[in-house]
């Protein structure tokens, strides 16, 4: 059982200048008002097996999940992972050069490991408002992260 939302953010700034945005783990609770805080697992620079624990407030909860780098492909593409409540959980980035500017293109996806009757009840109620809800974060992430690059 999968849910996958994909969104698409022009940024006036070259591919490698997102990068620098989106691959400085570290600076991320900065840049995205949506973190409140990081805290890196792992030393050296941002790359395949790169790990971490990211805090944010949804829906009024703190939660921290840890994230890690599965795929890395500078200044072309990512993809961040996380296990979290028996749902694997996977963002890719993929950078494509337009116009003197930047295409960042997000697709989330989450998936539910062993799904039960109760989990598949949840998915089906709330799946459709966690994803609008994921939607927005989302959103407000690539803006920020937009903001940033530009301003580099």
């Amino acid at each position: 059982m999968e849910h996958a939302t994909t969104l698409t953010q022009h940024i006036n700034a070259a591919p490698e200048k997102v990068w620098a945005v989106i691959s400085d783990i570290p600076g991320s609770a900065a840049t995205l008002s949506g973190v409140d805080a990081i805290q890196m697992l792992s030393d050296g620079p941002y790359g395949e097996g790169t790990r971490w624990k990211e805090t944010r407030t949804m829906m009024g909860r703190q939660e921290t999940v840890e994230m890690w780098v599965s795929q890395a492909d500078p200044p072309r593409s990512t993809t961040v992972k996380a296990l979290q409540g028996g749902a694997d959980y996977t963002t890719h980035f993929a950078l494509a050069g337009r116009d003197g500017g930047t295409d960042l293109t997000l697709t989330f996806g989450a998936t539910v490991l062993k799904p039960t009757i109760l989990s598949r009840i949840t998915m089906a109620l709330f799946g459709k408002i966690g994803m609008s809800m994921t939607r927005k974060a989302l959103g407000k992430d690539l803006a920020e992260i937009a903001a940033t690059a530009e301003s580099l």
